[in-house]
């Protein structure tokens, strides 16, 4: 479906019950708003940081031009990792960002984004919308004056890239990486030296030998990094993010004297936004793998022994933090008691046909060589 169609069949004057409403009518009854929007990703990004170019263009349009959210790329206006305290504070009225970035105000922030062997993407579309999942989120952001929406998700994430081969936990120990969140925390009590660095600085410190190991996201924004010139060995699958889910924070006092429609707005807008974000991973990470293959990358698996420790350490983890952080365990509770009861299905159904997809392609090829 074409925006403008979805935005004609879907948009304010629908939802509100004003399909009729005039141009003129419509720009009388609503006022003219005028926001700040800040990211933590830049143009470099595209798939990220174009689903928030996708937002803003969709609520102006739909609101026929009088709501219109101007976007800064991170650093114009505050940090990339500053998005948070910026909606807070109200410096800016909405921002992109991923929740996991603020893992040290409270690890629960985690859960709107992604855990250790937590759900994939559908998996997490699923609990947002028709578990708990969004209800938990907006109780846990009230205190900080937002209000959040899912707003894309990368899918199930690479595990990074390494300047030597990882074939056992012991290949671990010292090792210095970046990566965000709780993933830090686990990779840490497995010997990984932790590194939060902002997606800017993640190549000049690889580079330079400041970091040891990178993860990031996945084939295609890897590639725009140019991670695999310095670090030959990719990963995956990335345990610590079965689907990586992006945010959209709005400052509650802002949100609250919007009108109705303009509401409706923002929440159509940033679903659309994020199925596009998905959409963009899904069709363009093969070809960007296929390439960086090409172009030397060595693509690996863990092994079952580091998988394992994984998932044992994971589970130590997030035991200590249900004993001393009440918020956290009662999402922990929520989230697990949902994947545990949607994980069976998708191994029957999911699990099993692309297993056996990708056999029967793995053998179609094999004879496909065979015969030439």
């Amino acid at each position: 479906m074409q925006r403008r169609s979805f935005l004609k069949k879907a948009g304010l004057g629908a939802v509100a019950g004003t399909a009729a409403v005039a141009a003129p009518a419509f720009a009388q009854a609503n006022p003219k708003v005028s926001w700040k929007m800040t990211s933590t990703y830049a143009p470099s990004l595209p798939p990220l940081f174009g689903a928030a170019q996708t937002f803003c263009k969709m609520v102006e349009e739909a609101s026929n031009g009088q709501f219109s959210i101007r976007l800064y790329p991170a650093g114009e206006i505050v940090p990339g990792f500053g998005v948070m305290d910026a909606i807070s504070n109200n410096t800016v009225e909405c921002g992109q960002t991923a929740s996991y970035y603020y893992y040290g105000k409270d690890p629960t922030f985690c859960f709107d984004t992604a855990v250790p062997f937590g759900l994939n993407t559908r998996q997490m579309n699923a609990w947002m919308l028709e578990g708990d999942g969004l209800k938990l989120m907006r109780e846990l952001f009230a205190p900080r004056h937002i209000v959040n929406f899912p707003m894309g998700n990368t899918g199930t994430q690479m595990g990074g890239w390494y300047r030597k081969p990882i074939n056992t936990v012991a290949d671990l120990k010292g090792l210095k990486m970046r990566t965000a969140g709780f993933a830090g925390e686990v990779l840490s009590r497995m010997g990984v030296v932790p590194q939060q660095i902002p997606p800017g600085d993640i190549y000049p410190s690889l580079e330079k030998g400041t970091l040891d190991a990178v993860e990031f996201v996945g084939p295609l924004d890897d590639e725009k990094l140019g991670l695999y010139k310095v670090a030959k060995y990719y990963y995956y699958p990335g345990w610590w993010e079965g689907s990586a889910q992006v945010s959209l924070y709005v400052n509650d006092s802002a949100y609250n004297s919007l009108p109705k429609p303009y509401q409706t707005a923002l929440a159509l807008a940033s679903t659309y936004a994020g199925m596009q974000m998905t959409a963009n991973y899904d069709a363009h990470n093969s070809e960007a793998l296929r390439r960086l293959v090409a172009k030397g990358a060595v693509l690996k698996a863990f092994s079952r022994d580091v998988m394992d420790e994984a998932f044992k350490t994971s589970n130590q983890v997030y035991k200590e933090f249900c004993d001393k952080n009440a918020t956290f365990k009662k999402v922990f509770d929520n989230y697990m008691a949902f994947r545990d009861d949607v994980v069976p299905w998708f191994r029957i159904a999911e699990g099993s046909y692309d297993g056996y997809i990708g056999i029967a392609l793995a053998d179609a090829q094999k004879h496909a060589s065979q015969k030439k």
